[in-house]
């Protein structure tokens, strides 16, 4: 047989992205003060999230609460015996099955769930190859979610021709349940976080400096008393025509400063528009690398990287939004930065956002706004024809004025001037202002709208994201599968292998998830599988694309009970712990199974209890137990196992003929 020197040499270095917690399901939490069917309620729960022990444990105190039904007993037998032969048990656990079977009423077949529990009972009694079929029959006589449950859980359970049943039933069970309710259209929705709301940057409210007001105010003032005092000069004169000349010139401001104040306007806000998506002339200083702004930057290269319109060179796209890029970004930082918003909750509305604008590109209204802000002619009539009037007014009615006094009329002529012009600059820029306001909040509350509308979507094509259980019978029916798949390899029957076991571990750069006090879910895993048989110890290294239920074997390995030298765990739970496995003649086989994680606890929940939920879930204890018993005595471990779990189950056989009658 050979021998192992290293198993996974690149399994030293685990990494995971944050976490995602979807805080808005209490699917696991139970109040302190619970009532033992609701511990039971949980005990389900978390039983079909294939968190054993911790079902095992709430189980026993409901039970010790007085709550102890067909039901219940029946899902007692379950969460003991999951995933084991009666041979695994610890003397304790067969104590505990001992007192279970001990404590059952006669099983009345008119009750559905003692109907189950009398097929558990067959599975644990002795059976014959002769009656192999008849009890086979039985438990598919039984409703779904028993059957169910039996050949989820039990498959285990037996030995010689009943075994390989069992375990080809469980294995086509498995094979159906691996893809279904649409697995791979939904399974990436677990591990996607709640979308954060959208946020429009508020519109900034006109800031229009002092200098502005007082130039306009008091250059009104001023120039209003210059024309009462021209007119005055003028009807000093008698006559008509001066008179005509100022109402002319007076119209023809009138006319100017509308137009002009206009143009102005369009003017400015050209110019703002053009600065937003001119590229940067300067580099920015980098973010922090850690930083919510440079996860944000990265969302938008990448989105802009993959969202390139269809026959546009990716360099030239690049190249031509690099200043939109940059500004939707600070945008984004602004708007975000301060609330603790986790970048990825955001990475629906930078998707949303990068669409957009490759959707304006394609429909060639990226630069619709220099269309829009065109001077149009009304204003460019109202600008010229008011000049070219106010101009004929002053020819008109100006040497009347200082023929009347050619000192003061002078003097009040030239203040006009004087003052009109700083007015006029002053109240272009104050109306611009106004105008910048009111359409800048057109524009947030059209932004507003269109977001919370890509919102919506983005939460409805969420809104079947799977749930734990859903996930856990994925696993596990992708276990059974690679199981039955490296039994195939090694060419092993079911009854060949004394147990098998996991270590599961994620895989680098996965993506993890978990409702509030369940355990973590990973996108990808390692996983290394122990096939325990009477010559030794059969073992696969397997990459598992849980989003894909793509697997790929890396390594296969066979080795002696007596080549196993020592197995440990490394590490506290709540910070980081590594499986090693040391072989005699070999380097440690080491894999890192879970990674510190303090950011995405709530309130209600403790660092070690979500850790060992997650080793749990992963059957971490059951694989050590195995493996440690391998390492102390070797192949002798299966031997003293089998002769100690024997005598005990030789007295428990006659206790159960008794149940069955």
């Amino acid at each position: 047989m050979t021998t192992a020197t290293n198993v996974a040499q690149g399994d030293a270095h685990v990494d995971v992205q944050a976490g995602v917690v979807h805080g808005d399901i209490n699917f696991y939490r139970l109040p302190p003060d619970s009532s033992p069917q609701e511990q039971f309620a949980a005990a389900l729960h978390y039983l079909d999230g294939r968190v054993r022990d911790e079902a095992r444990t709430l189980i026993e105190k409901a039970v010790a609460g007085g709550y102890v039904t067909t039901k219940v007993q029946f899902f007692r037998l379950i969460t003991l015996l999951s995933g084991r032969t009666l041979r695994q048990l610890a003397p304790e656990e067969l104590d505990r099955l001992f007192a279970i079977c001990a404590s059952l009423p006669k099983l009345d077949d008119r009750d559905e769930w003692a109907a189950g529990l009398k097929a558990i009972i067959r599975l644990l009694a002795p059976v014959c190859d002769a009656e192999t079929d008849l009890v086979v029959k039985e438990i598919d006589a039984l409703d779904q979610r028993q059957r169910d449950e039996i050949y989820g859980h039990l498959e285990a359970l037996l030995e010689g021709a009943m075994q390989d049943e069992m375990w080809q039933k469980s294995v086509a069970l498995a094979q159906s349940q691996r893809t279904k309710d649409d697995r791979s259209s939904r399974i990436w929705k677990f591990f996607h976080p709640t979308p954060a709301q959208p946020r429009t940057l508020p519109v900034q409210p006109a800031a229009v400096p002092l200098r502005d007001w007082l130039r306009a105010v008091a250059g009104a003032a001023l120039f209003t008393l210059a024309v009462v005092q021209m007119t005055l000069l003028v009807a000093v004169r008698g006559a008509l025509d001066p008179f005509l000349g100022l109402l002319a010139g007076l119209v023809g401001l009138t006319a100017f400063c509308v137009g002009g104040a206009d143009r102005y306007y369009r003017g400015t806000r050209l110019r703002a528009k053009e600065a937003q998506t001119r590229p940067p002339q300067q580099r920015r200083r980098e973010a922090p690398p850690d930083g919510f702004a440079r996860k944000v930057d990265r969302l938008f290269n990448r989105y802009f990287g993959q969202y390139v319109p269809e026959g546009t060179d990716r360099t030239y796209w690049l190249a031509q939004t690099a200043g939109i890029r940059r500004h939707l970004r600070d945008e984004v930082v602004e708007i975000y930065r301060e609330q603790r918003i986790e970048a990825e909750r955001i990475a629906w509305l930078v998707r949303y956002l990068v669409g957009d604008v490759r959707g304006q590109w394609e429909r060639d209204t990226l630069t619709a706004y220099r269309q829009q802000l065109r001077t149009p002619a009304r204003t460019w009539f109202l600008r010229v024809g008011g000049l070219t009037l106010l101009a004929a007014g002053s020819l008109w009615a100006v040497p009347a004025v200082v023929t009347s006094a050619p000192l003061s009329g002078t003097g009040w002529f030239l203040l006009a001037v004087a003052s009109a012009v700083p007015a006029v600059r002053s109240m272009f820029r104050i109306v611009a202002e106004q105008r910048r306001v009111v359409d800048d909040q057109a524009e947030r509350d059209d932004k507003a709208t269109a977001r919370w509308e890509a919102y919506h979507r983005w939460c409805h094509k969420l809104s079947d994201k799977p749930s734990d259980t859903e996930m856990a019978a994925w696993l596990e029916s992708d276990r059974k599968v690679l199981v039955n798949q490296a039994m195939q390899q090694y060419r092993l029957r079911p009854s060949h292998v004394i147990a098998h076991a996991f270590i599961e571990a994620p895989a680098p750069s996965c993506k993890k998830a978990r409702y509030p006090q369940g355990p973590w879910r990973y996108s990808r895993y390692r996983l290394l599988l122990f096939l325990l048989t009477d010559d030794g110890v059969r073992q696969a290294n397997i990459d598992l694309d849980f989003e894909t239920a793509a697997s790929r074997t890396t390594q296969r390995l066979n080795y002696r009970f007596d080549a196993v030298a020592a197995v440990r765990i490394d590490g506290i739970a709540t910070q980081q712990q590594t499986f090693e496995l040391t072989l005699f003649n070999g380097k440690p086989i080491s894999i890192r199974v879970s990674e510190p994680d303090n950011e995405t606890l709530q309130h209600d929940e403790n660092a070690t209890k979500i850790a060992e939920l997650s080793l749990d879930a992963a059957g971490l204890s059951h694989t050590l137990h195995v493996l440690e018993g391998v390492a102390a005595e070797g192949k002798e471990w299966v031997k003293h196992r089998r002769r100690r779990a024997d005598e005990r189950l030789a007295n428990l056989a006659g206790a159960l003929r008794g149940l069955l009658g």
